[in-house]
């Protein structure tokens, strides 16, 4: 089965795929191929500095997330160029990767993590679809923690994806990351005997 695993910056996908593939399952982290698309030398990355200017990089040319970021999470038009100039390559390669997986362990469950699976129409491509789910006060609060961030700079980054309400009624498997880790363990070993998937 490939599962697409999504939710809400700062909910914990991470956290909930590390405990799925310590459980057996392979994963494709569509994070992992958008940093990929922005390092030095690849087209994506000479577009989209084409596109912002010479301003979003750092001296020794790697992208300067923090200052694009702040362009993007400002201004809807930026982010939704910056959207087409990357996720059709992103896209590309992680259908490959997972096509990849399903034809050499195809009897393991495959987990696609897509922050923006809903918000980028990539629904239709998975059997079922896994919510990792933090209320929006506790994103908030992970977000200033983690990233240093104030809570206006936060705030618009949440309000650049779909609230995460509606990405949980949209679900078909949901694992609520707002406790602590054991809780989380145990929601998902439910799940994955719910699945029939080998321990």
């Amino acid at each position: 089965m490939i599962m697409g695993l999504t939710g809400g910056i700062a909910s914990g996908k991470s956290t909930v795929s590390a405990i799925l593939i310590e459980k057996g399952a392979r994963l494709v982290d569509a994070d992992a191929i958008a940093r990929e698309v922005m390092l030095p030398g690849h087209e994506v990355l000479a577009a989209v500095t084409e596109y912002f200017g010479e301003g979003i990089l750092l001296p020794d040319g790697t992208l300067n997330r923090t200052k694009l970021g702040d362009i993007v999470f400002h201004d809807p038009e930026a982010l939704k160029a910056l959207n087409g100039l990357t996720h059709p390559a992103i896209r590309r390669e992680t259908r490959k990767r997972m096509q990849a997986m399903e034809r050499e362990t195809p009897e393991r469950l495959i987990i696609v993590d897509i922050p923006l699976l809903f918000e980028s129409g990539q629904e239709d491509m998975f059997e079922r679809i896994l919510v990792v789910y933090a209320p929006r006060e506790v994103q908030l609060e992970r977000l200033k923690s983690r990233n240093g961030l104030t809570q206006d700079q936060a705030e618009a980054r949440l309000n650049s994806q779909m609230d995460i309400e509606l990405k949980r009624s949209k679900a078909d498997y949901i694992i609520d990351n707002s406790g602590d880790l054991a809780d989380t363990e145990r929601q998902i070993a439910v799940l994955w005997d719910r699945l029939g998937l080998p321990c």
